[in-house]
């Protein structure tokens, strides 16, 4: 009887809700698994989050249950989150999101107000295979620290947590698999600093690694974003010497791959149900209100003026990208709201001088970041689009764009007062306008999007 006994692994990362895409990466699935059984192999299936994305009128509507009746029906077998499923959903709608599932959801690193792991939640797991191979399982997501406070969270650092985890995984197990929403970078390190770690199965900075990467024996695997590849690993454990003498991974695209029928049947289900679920009217207009990314339009001045009032603030400022399109006349539903304003962006409210209001302003108004084709950091849209502000005049050189000056209520800004502004939370993330960004008195307002705000808006005017 031979010794060496070989273990396949599959993985999706990052689906983020492009649900069209979802039935030919089950499609390559069923075939493998089939495949397997065939040969009398153990495979087993991981998904290693943002599956949701509140981009999708599906997954909106749903709460994300859509997404776990689909990684049901692809036969998953363990998963952990990423952010999008931690932090664009309410406490209470996380705590519900899993109670249908049919796989093990594995995350170490997230806590309620209370010290406990939730209830639908595991650290890691312990498998044996008929081969009798045992396989744990860690799960670690990335620790957005602010706004899983602000949604009642307590979210910790995964480099706390994995030490411990491990030493007691690798105690009972012949392999060791880390299910990683951390990004690359983390990745990296962890395989760097920790010894018995065989696979990383990596996801959230949407890395397409088409040959997996061995670091100090541990195989990293990602597969990119929105599933056109799955992840397909295979290791060969001898049983003689007691450890994987062989490990391989690539990503493969699944683009060719013919569409689940089973796949394509629920997801026409759960559109209908959708449907339903988003018909709700909000508002009805007698007349179109328009939108313009590259000029002052009413549309937008509407959403900056709702957010100013929804965060109690004096001020307020936001980019016309976050309008995919003007509202026209008639009955608004919780279906064109969603379509118009699909981002998973939330209120902010920054405490912010007037020296870094003027330079955030005049890097506003430049050609860059007026057609900047932004993806990330919540935006869903096809650019930035032009600044509007509320409580506030900015006065432009018609010829140049050069900001003039600025009024806040009748009077100049003043360099070295503090004021109020509400805002997109992805402005105080880094990239963008980095004054904003390290700013240190910020509040979040969470799990309320911007599409929620002009809901509110529109039901408050037009309702």
């Amino acid at each position: 009887m031979t010794s060496i006994i070989p273990l396949h692994i599959y993985h999706t990362n990052d689906l983020h809700s492009e649900l069209s895409q979802w039935p030919s990466v089950v499609s390559y699935m069923k075939s493998q698994r089939s495949f397997h059984e065939k040969q009398g192999e153990t495979a087993l299936f991981f998904d290693l989050g943002d599956h949701t994305d509140r981009v999708h009128p599906i997954t909106e509507a749903t709460k994300g249950k859509a997404n776990v009746r689909l990684l049901n029906e692809a036969g998953i077998h363990h998963i952990t989150i990423g952010n999008n499923e931690g932090i664009t959903f309410s406490k209470e709608e996380l705590d519900e999101l899993y109670d249908e599932a049919s796989f093990t959801v594995l995350l170490a690193n997230l806590f309620d107000e209370k010290g406990n792991r939730p209830r639908w939640a595991e650290p890691y797991d312990l498998l044996r295979t008929k081969e009798g191979l045992r396989i744990g399982l860690i799960g670690l997501t990335v620790p957005f620290y602010p706004f899983y406070k602000e949604l009642g969270w307590d979210v910790q650092d995964p480099f706390k947590w994995l030490p411990e985890l491990l030493e007691k995984v690798k105690e009972q197990s012949d392999i060791v698999i880390l299910l990683s929403h951390l990004g690359y970078p983390d990745d990296e390190e962890i395989a760097r600093k920790f010894n018995g770690i065989d696979v990383i199965l990596g996801a959230h900075t949407h890395h397409l690694l088409k040959q997996a990467v061995n670091i100090n024996n541990t195989l990293i695997a990602q597969c990119g974003k929105n599933c056109y590849y799955a992840g397909e690993i295979k290791l060969l454990y001898d049983q003689d010497r007691n450890k994987v003498i062989h490990s391989e991974g690539a990503a493969v695209s699944v683009r060719h791959e013919r569409p689940s029928p089973e796949t394509k049947a629920l997801l026409a289900s759960l559109g209908e149900e959708t449907d339903k679920l988003l018909e709700e009217r909000i508002a009805h207009l007698s007349r179109e209100i328009a939108v313009s990314w590259t000029e002052p339009s009413e549309f937008a001045k509407l959403l900056t003026d709702g957010v100013k009032e929804w965060c109690g603030a004096e001020i307020a400022m936001l980019n016309s990208g976050l309008l995919l399109d003007s509202l026209p006349s008639g009955p608004v539903t919780r279906k064109d709201i969603h379509r118009l304003c699909p981002h998973p962006v939330n209120p902010c409210l920054v405490h912010v001088k007037g020296s870094v209001l003027k330079e955030t302003i005049a890097a506003a108004f430049t050609e860059k970041m007026i057609h900047l084709p932004l993806k990330g950091l919540g935006f869903r849209g096809v650019k930035l689009g032009r600044m509007e502000f509320s409580g506030m005049t900015v006065e432009l050189d018609e010829l140049s764009s050069y900001v003039k000056q600025i009024l806040i209520g009748s009077e100049r800004i003043d360099p070295k007062k503090e004021y109020k502004l509400a805002t997109a939370d992805m402005f105080t993330f880094g990239p963008l306008y980095p004054g904003l960004a390290q700013c240190t008195k910020k509040k979040y307002f969470m799990p309320e999007t911007m599409r929620d705000v002009l809901a509110y808006t529109l039901s408050k005017q037009y309702g």
